[in-house]
């Protein structure tokens, strides 16, 4: 396979996984850092109301279809009251009902919702119905018709048509047909969106009433207040538009709490009610809620990726995502620094101790149970015993020395003693057989060189292993693996000097080669000849 075919390889892993690690960072929102943040906000709906003596049943519309926010969780509080979530085609909606109930009542809705990922959230479609228009006695048909007729001559379409006739209907200065007119639908704003509703249809324009919360940045908790906004049907879809500024489009920090056409809040036999909106804001982890999120929005990413496990499955693969971390400091410290070790990923089993030790304890226990295996191994080699039987008699004292050491530490006081067991033994018992044969072929100084080595690896991925950014980003973003696996195959061609290699042949740079004349000695001496 020619380097062309590994090099073009290599870039299409890396792409692909920058790729995924971005469309998650930008799209899903997932955070890069372990404790970042996001702002959610808390709402709480409160239903207050002198009951009758009969039965009672309170009906309040809930968020359904909400534009740019995602509803995380909710909460019901509405004591001895039965509690029915009803959909409808225009949202959802909550009944309360009590058969009977003494002394003032007060029922609770709290949701908590953050801000969704969509950049041009859309808003809800429904069949542009045109409503009845209303009956209306004289002078207010005349002054209707009058108003209509002038909102005609200053608009081209059913978006300026609506414009036109709410800024005349909540102009400082009313003309004489919008003062006569507020006799009939009232003063306050939602009235006058529901009037303009009214006005519309009797020029077979479909409008509806929706009403939204503002949720803004204040970190203080506050009051909230139902706001009216009119959408307008222009022939091909919805437009929203302020009926206060005749503004169009629906503010970010809106969150649309009903859609539908019936009450916000209903109770039988015209029971007096009132309803307060309470909103907070405050801070929650930004991992945890986009995980909540994304459940919520029903993403399939969620249910085919390690999110989806069971937390102690999660908190497993969080250390075995970090081995393939440690193989690479191993790789870059063997290859080009040249750091001789004893096994190839020796170096990582030791470092996945160290999490459980921390480092100088574990670097103090690895060099007393390698110590005390050494002296055993050099005593059994006396007695000529074969590989195998050899190496299961230094298995069965390491153990025992991890028992012994334990129970030392447990009396002393130490904990950190009480988790020597977790070494991988096994790999101990090679390592001691490795090094004792590195002693007796090559020498003391390159057995305890390679030792040195295998602690100084396993103390870089050690290090690396457990950084809790790294950790939070390899397991958010798995992809990040493919990008080391693509360097490995980058490095698998390599072939060049090492580091160690370039400081121990330094001299051969500096000095000139004995054998070797000089460029300028050569051609003295062939011009001598000459």
């Amino acid at each position: 396979m020619s380097k062309r075919h590994l090099y073009l390889l290599a870039l299409a892993i890396i792409a692909a996984a920058l790729s995924a690690m971005y469309y998650k960072w930008k799209v899903l929102e997932f955070p890069l850092q372990p404790d970042t943040q996001v702002r959610v906000w808390t709402v709480q709906a409160h239903v207050e109301f002198q009951p009758r003596r009969s039965a009672n049943a309170v009906t309040l519309q809930l968020p359904d279809k909400t534009p740019g926010w995602t509803v995380l969780n909710e909460r019901f509080v509405a004591r001895n009251y039965s509690k029915n979530e009803i959909p409808q085609p225009e949202g959802r909606e909550v009944q309360w009902a009590i058969r009977r109930a003494v002394g003032e009542q007060d029922l609770y809705y709290r949701a908590t919702v953050v801000r969704s990922d969509e950049r041009e959230p859309a808003m809800p479609d429904f069949e542009p119905v045109i409503p009845s228009p209303p009956e209306l006695e004289e002078p207010y048909a005349t002054a209707a018709d009058t108003l209509l007729a002038q909102v005609r001559e200053g608009s081209v379409n059913n978006i300026t048509y609506t414009r036109e006739l709410l800024r005349r209907l909540g102009a400082a200065n009313p003309s004489d047909e919008v003062t006569l007119l507020a006799e009939r639908y009232g003063a306050d704003e939602s009235a006058r969106a529901a009037f303009a509703v009214q006005l519309l249809a009797r020029r077979s324009i479909p409008a509806r009433v929706i009403h939204g919360l503002r949720l803004t940045d204040e970190p203080r908790e506050g009051e909230g207040r139902l706001q009216p906004w009119l959408m307008v049907h222009d022939g091909l879809a919805w437009s929203v538009i302020d009926p206060r500024t005749t503004a169009e489009g629906l503010p970010a920090d809106v969150m649309v709490w009903s859609a539908s056409e019936r009450p916000v809040l209903s109770l039988e036999g015209d029971t007096p009610a009132t309803l307060n909106f309470t909103i907070g804001r405050n801070l929650a982890d930004a991992m945890a809620t986009v995980e909540r999120r994304l459940e919520v929005e029903d993403a399939s990413l969620v249910h085919y990726s390690l999110l989806s496990l069971p937390l102690q499955a999660q908190d497993t693969y969080r250390i075995l995502l970090m081995v393939p971390i440690g193989a690479f400091i191993m790789l870059l410290l063997r290859n080009l620094v040249g750091v001789k070790t004893y096994g190839t990923f020796m170096p990582v089993l030791i470092a996945l101790a160290f999490r459980e030790t921390a480092l100088v304890a574990g670097i103090a226990l690895f060099v007393v149970v390698v110590g005390f295996g050494l002296l055993v191994r050099f005593y059994l080699e006396r007695l000529r015993l074969l590989l195998v039987p050899r190496l299961t008699a230094i298995l069965i004292l390491v153990v025992l020395l991890m028992a012994a050491v334990s129970v030392l530490s447990n009396r002393l006081g130490l904990e950190v003693g009480l988790s020597v067991a977790l070494f991988p033994m096994v790999i101990m018992a090679m390592t001691i057989e490795r090094m004792s044969v590195a002693w007796d072929e090559r020498g003391a100084g390159t057995a305890i060189r390679e030792g040195v080595g295998t602690l100084i690896v396993a103390a870089l991925a050690y290090v690396v292993m457990t950084w809790p950014a790294l950790e939070h980003l390899v397991f958010v973003y798995p992809e990040t693996l493919l990008v080391l696996f693509a360097m490995a195959l980058l490095l698998g061609r390599y072939s060049g000097y090492r580091l160690n290699e370039l400081l121990r042949f330094r001299a051969l740079a500096r000095d000139s080669d004995p054998i070797v004349p000089p460029p300028a000695a050569k051609a003295a001496d062939d011009g001598a000849k000459a």
